[in-house]
């Protein structure tokens, strides 16, 4: 009689953490063959079990397939796209100039990788901010141990059978599991840690790193504003303010948190963003096919506690039983309701109203710097105000989110909202050191 062959026992964090690191140092990560190697065969698991992952994560969030591919699947293929075409660029050595009394020598810069990479991912988007970290870790040149997150555990257990078939196993380990198995992991010594997730855990993930005096990167969160100024078209607005916020429904860490505007605009936008979200999402969009759920019946109740934060313009409406809470706009919200005082990450807009520019701004800096401003503005002088006086881990005008979209800029945040950034360039930066080398003339 034949028994079933039992399932491999998964890998401790500490037995990964060691073969990875030995993995290492034999080299084998270094080379720019190895690199876009590897860029190469992420590309090709994204392309050839783009179902498979499309599934997952309608199973963990409901996630449209349109949404999956578009935020997901597609971004990350862009991403890799635009740093296989210019790795080979950025890695070259970087001549520097010399002192007069070195006359002769030569110095120059060249990245060199870190070593043993640990990136853990949140539930939000859980494919791509585990595989974009992923990506610029090994396009680095380093090992990278991945955690995705326990709370899409569809999507976790996808990721965990398929890298390491695509990836180089030796070099890349994925280890699943909870707050038990990430406490293990932060035990051990890293080469960087990279977290994306609330400040919280940051916090954690920090004091952890501490303790070897290892580097991190913090991608965080925050309440990021929207100041819509006076005379500004409500409906164009509507329409993109109800895009950007309401994707992932609502919970992505640079959706717009809140609405600053005057009186008199904020009755305008009114019935214009409720409009908007009948255009984007239907009549009732619990029936619809384009808008997801929220991730578990503790994000849901915290979110449905908000909702008497303010008057109803649009939505308010839910389920527990299917996690769905309707896309939701809130008027007459005073600063001081429970709606405003924590990030929302969810289908839940309120509108502040404020007298004007000034007071405004006065409003985005008395609190926590965001991860992201937004502002709907003609005026040159309103932009350089905010660019001048506010801070934030990024500023768009006029298109929320879209930041993110953009390979040459940066993405991170700044004080409360995080630390370090990536994307790009910036990714190959952030998983190397920069080394300094200084060479006198041959004899």
């Amino acid at each position: 009689m034949s028994h079933p062959t039992p399932a491999p026992t998964p890998e401790r964090p500490a037995e990964a953490v060691a073969r990875l690191r030995a993995a290492f140092r034999t080299g084998r990560t270094r080379p720019l063959a190895w690199r876009t190697a590897q860029l190469r065969a992420l590309r090709t698991l994204l392309t050839e079990e783009a179902a498979a992952l499309a599934d997952a994560l309608h199973r963990d969030l409901g996630k449209s397939a349109y949404e999956a591919h578009r935020t997901e699947i597609g971004f990350t293929i862009r991403e890799i796209d635009h740093t296989l075409e210019h790795l080979g660029d950025w890695l070259r050595p970087q001549p520097a100039d010399v002192p007069e009394h070195l006359a002769g020598a030569s110095a120059w810069t060249q990245y060199d990788p870190l070593g043993v990479v640990l990136v853990i991912a949140p539930w939000n988007y859980p494919a791509q901010l585990l595989l974009t970290p992923l990506l610029g870790a090994l396009a680095a040149g380093n090992a990278v141990l991945a955690k995705p997150s326990e709370l899409a555990p569809a999507t976790s257990a996808v990721l965990a059978r398929l890298l390491p078939q695509y990836l180089d196993a030796d070099a890349v380990a994925v280890v699943e599991g909870g707050v038990p198995e990430t406490t293990e992991l932060l035990a051990e010594r890293f080469d960087h840690i990279f977290y994306t997730g609330n400040g919280t855990v940051g916090r954690i993930v920090m004091a952890a790193a501490a303790r070897h005096l290892t580097p991190v990167t913090l991608e965080l969160g925050g309440k990021s504003p929207v100041f819509v100024d006076r005379g500004t078209d409500p409906q164009e607005v509507a329409r993109r303010l109800a895009a950007g916020k309401f994707l992932n429904a609502g919970q992505t860490c640079v959706a717009p948190d809140y609405v600053l505007t005057d009186p008199e605009t904020a009755r305008a936008l009114e019935p214009a963003l409720a409009r908007a979200v009948e255009e984007l999402y239907g009549p009732d969009p619990a029936t619809g096919d384009r808008y997801g759920r929220i991730v578990n019946e503790r994000h849901f109740d915290r979110l449905t506690a908000l909702l008497g934060s303010g008057r109803v313009v649009t939505g308010g409406d839910s389920d527990r039983e299917t996690k769905y809470i309707a896309p939701t706009v809130l008027a007459d919200v005073d600063p001081d309701a429970p709606v405003m005082q924590e990030e929302i990450f969810g289908p839940v807009l309120p509108v502040v109203t404020v007298p004007g520019l000034d007071e405004a701004i006065a409003f985005i800096n008395d609190r926590d710097k965001p991860l992201a401003l937004y502002a709907f503005t003609d005026s040159p002088a309103v932009r350089e105000r905010l660019a001048a006086e506010t801070s934030s881990g990024g500023l768009s005008f006029g298109l929320p989110l879209a930041h993110l979209t953009v390979p040459e800029l940066p993405f991170g945040g700044v004080g409360e909202s995080g630390m370090g950034n990536y994307h790009g360039r910036y990714s190959l930066e952030t998983f190397s050191h920069r080394k300094a080398l200084l060479a006198e003339p041959p004899r």
